[in-house]
């Protein structure tokens, strides 16, 4: 497919790695000069063009810009009707983003990671999943949402991943103050805990590790002791609002 990136961030940069040299024609944005430079200079199928140009050239938009500067953006650009426009930004939902660009298909709003640049990520889509299937699957996968309330609270959730960083990291912390090699004991707490959530359900796993007296059962019992839970879900409901 022709596919345009309007926005260059981190985010708009990672799924552009994930794309490239997959058979596409890609073309980026200047804004965000050193990242469009970057891409153009390490994958052939990627060029820079301004903003029209760059419209003028796409079937599939991903809008990778600030919700609070897009409407001014992207009303200064000309789309045309068959064109599909795809949104990153959580801060506008599919009918802001039809109005801003008439008369090309707002056709869905999705949330990736920076994993989707090496695959295997997942992403959260509300919309055409259908033609983000075609796109990005099977390199990734794509979670279908239901509405806009689904997508809020999938936001909500997905913030668990840098408190759980967080854990394995402070847990990496106190491992390497007891070993010869650090860099490995965070490296093996890493490889355990995200082969170990692929392979089976998280009720799954604790069941598992419910070893009576053992070192797992007996850390998650301190740590509930103390609260974890009851911050985990008074944190996400609050994220929720």
């Amino acid at each position: 497919m022709r596919l345009g990136f309007l926005g260059c961030g981190t985010i708009a940069s990672a799924v552009v790695r994930g794309l490239a040299g997959k058979g596409h024609q890609i073309t980026v944005s200047e804004r965000s000069t050193s990242r469009s430079a970057a891409l153009a200079k390490a994958f052939g199928d990627v060029t820079v063009a301004c903003n029209q140009s760059l419209v003028d050239a796409s079937e599939v938009i991903f809008l990778g810009l600030m919700a609070e500067t897009a409407e001014a953006v992207l009303n200064g650009l000309v789309f045309r009707d068959g064109q599909q426009v795809v949104s990153f930004m959580a801060g506008a939902d599919l009918d802001q983003v039809a109005d801003w660009v008439v008369p090309a298909r707002a056709a869905a709003v999705m949330m990736p990671f920076p994993g989707i640049a090496q695959g295997g990520s997942p992403i959260m889509a509300l919309g055409d999943t259908e033609l983000l299937g075609q796109i990005f699957e099977p390199d990734n996968r794509v979670f279908a949402l239901w509405d806009g309330a689904e997508l809020k609270a999938y936001l909500a959730a997905q913030a668990v991943l840098s408190p759980a960083a967080r854990l394995v990291g402070d847990a990496a912390d106190w491992l390497g103050q007891r070993v010869s090699d650090p860099a490995q004991g965070e490296a093996f707490l890493r490889m355990l805990i995200s082969a170990s959530l692929q392979a089976s359900g998280c009720g799954e796993l604790i069941e598992a590790l419910n070893t009576p007296g053992g070192f797992n059962q007996r850390l998650r019992l301190h740590m509930e002791a103390a609260g974890m839970r009851e911050s985990l879900t008074e944190g996400l409901s609050k994220l929720e609002g």
